[in-house]
Formats: structure tokens, sequence, C-alpha cells
């Protein structure tokens, strides 16, 4: 294999070089959300068992920095203080709704931090999937050019012979197969970590909703 890549051509040496930096990019990017998501997740498990478990929402306010790495616990950051400020905007009016005055607020402040933590949980996603969808055709093109410096050689030898013809072609397969290598975990990266960013918007989402809906009943018990 090494002396296919060194015998190739300057083009197909060219295109061999952007694939492994497709692929190396590819992997470490592949790690670092592994290790991220992954600790996105239980967090986030984790957070959840906590916040049911609390009697106060300000006891759970003490405690939150222990899940840092949880998109929910930003969620619940962001919601509680624009509860804090919507309160202490009360305290100087007639209390007349806080459905009305301070439930949209909450509500905008919980759907930006939920875009916010999604941006940041599908960070690099974007080129895995570019990676997965380019590569393949990065190597053929390079399989491409290599196959036509093998049929030039053939002209101007003048002999078609499988033992003229057979390295030139070698050396051009070896593009496509290093961007099959580069695309494939890719793919799989991109799909494996999007499902779990997907999973984890859900569970952003329910606790949005189960948020405002604790507001909502502590607003009617005062």
């Amino acid at each position: 294999m090494l002396d296919l890549i060194w015998n190739a051509g300057p083009v197909v040496k060219l295109v061999l070089l952007v694939l492994v930096y497709f692929s190396v990019v590819s992997w470490t990017i592949i790690f670092y959300k592994f290790r991220t998501i992954q600790r996105a997740t239980r967090e986030s498990s984790q957070f959840i068992d906590f916040f049911w478990n609390k009697k106060r929402l300000d006891a759970v306010a003490q405690e939150i920095k222990q899940y840092s790495h949880s998109p929910l616990s930003a969620l619940f950051r962001e919601g509680y203080q624009e509860l804090l400020k919507v309160q202490r905007v009360e305290k100087g009016d007639d209390r007349r709704g806080f459905a009305d005055m301070g439930g949209e607020n909450i509500a905008r402040a919980l759907r930006r931090a939920s875009t916010q933590e999604t941006q940041r949980l599908e960070k690099y996603l974007t080129f895995l999937a570019t990676t997965g969808s380019t590569a393949p055709f990065i190597g053929l093109f390079g399989t491409v050019w290599g196959i036509m410096d093998s049929f030039h050689g053939i002209g101007q030898t003048g002999s078609a012979s499988l033992a003229v013809v057979a390295p030139g072609i070698s050396e051009a397969l070896v593009a496509t197969a290093i961007g099959l290598m580069a695309a494939i975990p890719a793919v799989v990266g991109y799909n494996h970590f999007l499902n779990k960013v997907n999973i984890l918007i859900g569970e952003m989402d329910n606790f949005s909703q189960e948020f405002l809906n604790i507001i909502e009943h502590m607003t009617r018990r005062s």
C-alpha cells in the first residue's frame, strides 16, 4: 500500500493528502463528540432525578453547578434567572398577572437556551456530514485522474499489457479506497450523534414544558 501511494502521481498524492486530512479531523470530532454527548446524556439523566427530588427551585439552583454539562441544567438556569427577574418586577406592581407579564418571558428564555444548547450539541457534526458526502467523490476524482495517467503511459509506451497497466490502475484505486475509509466512519458517526442529539432535544422540550407548568402552579397558589 505504501509503495502504491509513494509511486502515485502528484495529483493523486494531493487527493490522498486531502482525504487523510478529512479522515483525521473526522476521527478527532468523533472522539470529541462521543465524550461530550455521553457526558451530556449522563448528567441530564442525573439532573432530572435531582430536580424532581427537590421541593424548591432555589434548592435546585444552589447545586446546579455539578450538572454543568447537562443541557437541561442550562435551561433551568436561564428559566430560573428569568423567574427571579419577573418576581423582582412584580414586587413593585400589583401582581397583575405573572402569567400575563412573566410567563412569556420565561418561555422565551427557555427557547433561547434550548437553541443555544442545540447548537452546542450539533457543533462540528456538519463536518462529518460533509466528509461522508464528499470524500468518496474526491477519492473517485483521484482514481479517474490516475487511470488517465495510466492510459497516457500506455500511449507513450505503445504497450497495453497487464504488466504495464496494472501498477497505474492499482495506484489510482487506492484513492477510492481511502475515500471510502474516510467517508464510512464519518457517516456512521454523524447518524449516531444526530440521533443522540435529537433525543436530548426532545428531553429539553419536555423539561421546558414541565418547568413552565411548575411556574404556573406556583402562580396559582400565590
